[in-house]
C-alpha cells in the first residue's frame, strides 16, 4: 500500500539479516544510533520531549511538499538507534502513510524483544508522536 515505506523496511530487514540474537540486534540498533546525524539545536525544545520515554529524546517534525519530515536526539545512543529505526521508515512520508502504517516490522525484525519494557514503552511513545505530528500536518491542510 505504501511502497516507499515498504522499500525502507526491507532495507533494515537487510540490515539486521545477521543479526541472530537479541545482543546482535541491540549492537546493531547502537550502531545505527552512532551514525544518526545530529539534531539542530533550534529543536531541541520542551514541546519536542517525546513524554515516557526513559532517556531524554527530542523529536522535530516539519511539512514540506506534502511530505513529513523527522528528527530526533537523544542523550542515549540505544534510543538514538530507535529513534533512527522508524526515522528511516517514516522520513519523507505522505502524513497518509504515517496514520496508516503500524511498525509492525519491529516485531518482525525482533526489535521490541531485544528491549527492556521502558525502552519498548519509549518506542511507542516515539512512534505515536510521530503520528500526532502526521494527524496535526493533515488537519492543518
Amino acid at each position: 500500500m505504501f511502497p516507499a515505506i515498504e522499500t525502507q523496511i526491507e532495507a533494515l530487514r537487510a540490515l539486521f539479516s545477521s543479526c541472530q540474537d537479541p545482543l546482535a540486534r541491540y549492537e546493531k540498533i547502537i550502531e545505527m544510533g552512532q551514525k544518526a546525524p545530529p539534531m539542530s539545536s533550534e529543536h531541541k525544545l520542551l514541546a519536542q520531549l517525546v513524554p515516557g520515554c526513559q532517556s531524554k529524546m527530542y523529536l522535530y517534525s516539519a511539512l514540506k511538499d506534502n511530505k513529513i519530515y523527522f528528527e530526533a536526539e537523544s542523550d542515549a545512543l540505544i534510543s538514538q538507534g530507535l529513534a533512527a529505526l522508524l526515522i528511516q521508515v517514516y522520513n519523507e512520508q505522505p502524513a497518509e502513510a504515517i496514520l496508516k502504517h503500524r511498525p509492525t516490522f519491529l516485531q518482525e525484525l525482533h526489535i521490541t524483544e531485544s528491549l527492556s519494557p521502558t525502552r519498548t514503552n519509549g518506542l511507542a511513545s516515539l512512534h505515536l508522536m510521530m503520528q500526532r505530528a502526521a494527524l496535526a500536518f493533515l488537519s492543518a491542510n
